[in-house]
């Protein structure tokens, strides 16, 4: 069998990515992998950066499109995008968010800079998206001039253009076209739009989201808002089959993950109810659906289990020896919804699906652990009925296991 020759291992095989290079060369680095699921990831990149200038009080709707060519556009009506002159870096702001990794405005958040509670951290995805694009075209209005960049490929091409404007409303558009060569799929399909925008209309209450496909000649829109957020959507998902009214409780906290460590701020909304047709749990952090849960979920179970099993023991419904509840039989009818933002978060990754803050996940434990002993203090009547469910479901899972083995 010949043997493949091979060239010799030195100084000079070692070699560094530059440039735009960094991501269309390992696109999975950034997000998450190379195929539909990394190029979806970019949208809610941009449509990420969008959000945040929303939360901070400037502009009340983002408008989403997506084009018939399969590039997609995200305008929002904040601040606008910095672009001009930074005398402090020496660079145009334009060279430095969309062609510098680890360059943006939210790296202080926790010393109440820019942006508070911001789902942007590391100045990645805006120059990451732009770098894997086929084109890239950005649309800026701020301080009376309108800013116009034009991107190839990750290169820019003919520079920053700048005009006088005279328009009132200011606001960053941007359209790109993912590319092929670094993406296997960029065929996104509508519905991830559509639920990726409710998300995020479920957890910025009021805020406007305006869906826009692009038919031929015609755009079809639709219009996505909950006017009291969370509230709104466990409400909607429980429907008339529920067995306690829909509860919402807020807090805001201060603390550290480690007594070295800088303190921070955590903000916790969490709307709940009970229904045996329409169980469902869903995590978010700063506006990010934690699809892998983390802190929250690790919290919800360590809380509900301990105050729910203390409430059965104190009401003396267990029968006899019996087992404790656990949570699964708390998850079969739990409807619940937190939505938690803190100005400082540890994500598992850049694609944030799961937190890992330590402070969050005592205060979030305590918080839910109170405000459940409360809750059935005050609603004797519903605590009853959602104690003896519990019971109910733990003592069907007992007895299929038995009827198993």
């Amino acid at each position: 069998m010949a043997t493949k020759k091979q060239e010799q291992y030195g100084n000079s095989s070692i070699s560094m990515l530059k440039g735009e290079d960094r991501v269309r060369k390992r696109p999975a680095v950034i997000f998450g992998s190379d195929d539909l699921e990394g190029c979806k990831h970019a949208v809610f990149e941009i449509l990420s950066n969008a959000i945040d200038e929303a939360r901070e009080g400037h502009g009340d709707t983002i408008i989403v499109t997506r084009y018939e060519d399969l590039s997609v556009e995200v305008e929002d009506f904040g601040r606008g995008c910095p672009v001009d002159y930074n005398e402090k870096e020496k660079r145009y702001n334009w060279e430095l968010v969309f062609c510098e990794m680890y360059a943006g405005g939210k790296y202080n958040t926790n010393d109440g800079a820019n942006y508070e509670y911001s789902v942007g951290l590391n100045g990645l995805g805006l120059c990451s998206t732009q770098y894997s694009s086929e084109y890239m075209d950005v649309d800026i209005r701020r301080d009376g001039y309108r800013y116009t960049l034009h991107f190839e490929k990750g290169e820019n091409v003919g520079g920053l253009k700048k005009e006088p404007y005279s328009g009132k409303d200011t606001g960053t558009k941007t359209r790109w076209k993912p590319d092929t060569k670094v993406f296997t799929d960029i065929d996104i399909p509508i519905e991830y739009f559509i639920d990726t925008l409710k998300r995020q209309a479920i957890v910025n209450d009021g805020l406007v989201f305006v869906f826009r496909e692009q038919q031929g000649s015609r755009f079809i829109q639709q219009e996505i808002v909950y006017k009291n957020g969370i509230t709104d959507y466990v409400n909607e998902i429980v429907g008339e089959d529920k067995m306690a009214n829909v509860q919402f409780w807020q807090t805001e906290r201060k603390g550290r993950d480690r007594e070295d460590k800088p303190e921070y701020k955590v903000k916790i909304n969490v709307a709940m109810s009970f229904s045996n047709k329409n169980p469902m749990r869903e995590y978010y952090h700063n506006s990010s659906w934690l699809e892998h849960g983390g802190v929250p979920e690790k919290a919800t179970r360590m809380a509900l289990t301990s105050q729910i099993d203390a409430y059965i023991k104190q009401t003396n419904k267990y029968k006899g020896n019996e087992s404790k509840i656990t949570f699964s039989d708390i998850e079969e009818c739990l409807v619940l919804v937190i939505s938690s933002f803190s100005t400082m978060t540890s994500y598992e990754n850049q694609t944030k699906k799961a937190i890992t803050n330590k402070f969050i996940y005592e205060a979030m434990t305590e918080f839910l652990k109170r405000k459940l002993e409360v809750y059935f203090l005050e609603k004797p009547d519903e605590a009853l009925k959602v104690a003896e469910q519990m019971l109910v479901n733990k003592r069907s899972r007992e007895e299929s296991e038995k009827t198993r083995i």
